[in-house]
C-alpha cells in the first residue's frame, strides 16, 4: 500500500489515485488519511504532491517519497536532516511546455507586446523600432533540464542565447557561463533574463538591487522559477527607476498572489497566475510508474534530490 500525500483539493487527489492506480496495477495507492494509523509504520514509499509535513510523520518507516511535481524545495526545508530520499518529478513534457512558455514570453517582450497594450488604451497609433532577434540577447538563469530545451527553443528562433548554472556546462549554439563571475558576466550581457532556478538557500533573493542594476538599462525580467529568488521590493525599484522596462512573473513566495500586492497594480508588471509549466497528469504518472516498478525489480531508488544543494 502506498500513500499519497497532498494538501490538493480532494477532486484533484481522486483524480491522481485514479491515474496512478491504472498504470501500477500491482500497488495499492490511496489517500494517507484512509490508510489505518496500525497500518502506516508498513509503508516505505510515499507518493507526494506538496504534502502537509505533519502527515508524512505519521509514517515512521518511510525510505523515499516520489514526487509528482518538478519544485521540491519546500520538502527540502522541511526534511533537512531527514533519512527519507526524495525523488522529484523529471519529465520531458515538463520541459517541453517549459520552453513553449518561455519562447512565448520571451516573444511578448521582444515584439515590445508591453509597449502596444499601453498605446493601445491611449488609443495610440505608433510604431517602435524593430529589433531582429539575432541582436536580441537572452539570458537564461539555470540550465537544467528545463533551461536547456529552453535554450535550444531560443536558439532556434534566432536569438544569441546566454545561459549560467553552478557548475560550467556546454551546450550547442548556447554561450556558457558559471560560477560567481560568470553569472555578473551573464547578466550584464542579457536583454532579457529568464529565471529558472532552483529554490535553494543559495538562491534565495538572489536577484536583488545589486544584481538588477548589472542588468543592461532598459532589460526586462521573466521570472519561471519561485518568487522568493526575485527580492520584490527591489525589483519594484528598478522599474520605477527604468533600469528595467518590464517583469513577466509567475510565481510568488504567497500564491495566489494578494490582492493588497503592489504586483497587481505596477504598469510594467504582467502577473500570470503559476501557468509556466503545469505538471503534464498523464506523463508524471508514466514516469513515477516507471520509477517504482525499478524500484520493486532491482531495490535501487531512482536518482534523489541531493539535501546539501536543494534539488
Amino acid at each position: 500500500m502506498i500513500p499519497f500525500v497532498s494538501q490538493l483539493p480532494r477532486i484533484e487527489q481522486a483524480l491522481w489515485l485514479e491515474a496512478l492506480n491504472q498504470v501500477l496495477a500491482n500497488e495499492t495507492i490511496v489517500l494517507a488519511d484512509d490508510i489505518p494509523q496500525e497500518q502506516r509504520h508498513l509503508c516505505k514509499l510515499a507518493i507526494v504532491a506538496n504534502p502537509e509535513i505533519s502527515t508524512l510523520k505519521q509514517f515512521k518507516n518511510l525510505h523515499w517519497l516520489h514526487s509528482v511535481w518538478a519544485g521540491v524545495e519546500k520538502l527540502m526545508e522541511s526534511l533537512p536532516t531527514s533519512p527519507i530520499n526524495v525523488v522529484r518529478l523529471v519529465d520531458p513534457m515538463l520541459s517541453q511546455t517549459m520552453a513553449e512558455a518561455v519562447l512565448a514570453w520571451s516573444l511578448y517582450l521582444h515584439r515590445d507586446m508591453p509597449t502596444y497594450a499601453k498605446q493601445q488604451r491611449k488609443k495610440q497609433w505608433q510604431q517602435q523600432a524593430y529589433v531582429p532577434a539575432s541582436e536580441r540577447r537572452i539570458g537564461i538563469l539555470g540550465l537544467g533540464e528545463l533551461g536547456c530545451a529552453s535554450a535550444e527553443q531560443l536558439s532556434n528562433v534566432g536569438f544569441q542565447v546566454l545561459g549560467w548554472s553552478r557548475t560550467a556546462k556546454t551546450l550547442a549554439g548556447v554561450s556558457t557561463y558559471s560560477g560567481i563571475y560568470g553569472l555578473a558576466n551573464m547578466v550584464s550581457q542579457s536583454d532579457i533574463l529568464v529565471c529558472l532556478l532552483p529554490l535553494t538557500p543559495a538562491t534565495k533573493d538572489l536577484v536583488n538591487k545589486e544584481f538588477l542594476y548589472k542588468m543592461p538599462k532598459g532589460s526586462s525580467l521573466i521570472n519561471f522559477a519561485r518568487g522568493a529568488i526575485i527580492h520584490s521590493h527591489d525589483l519594484l525599484q528598478a522599474l520605477d527607476d527604468k533600469q528595467l522596462s518590464h517583469a513577466v512573473l509567475d510565481v510568488f513566495e504567497q500564491e495566489p498572489l494578494s490582492s493588497n500586492s503592489e504586483l497587481w497594480q505596477h504598469p510594467n508588471i504582467t502577473v500570470l497566475p503559476h501557468i509556466s509549466a503545469p505538471t503534464n497528469m498523464a506523463t508524471a504518472c508514466q514516469i513515477v510508474a516507471k520509477n517504482i516498478i525499478e524500484y520493486r525489480a532491482t531495490g535501487q531508488l531512482p536518482e534523489c534530490v541531493d539535501k546539501v544543494r536543494g534539488y
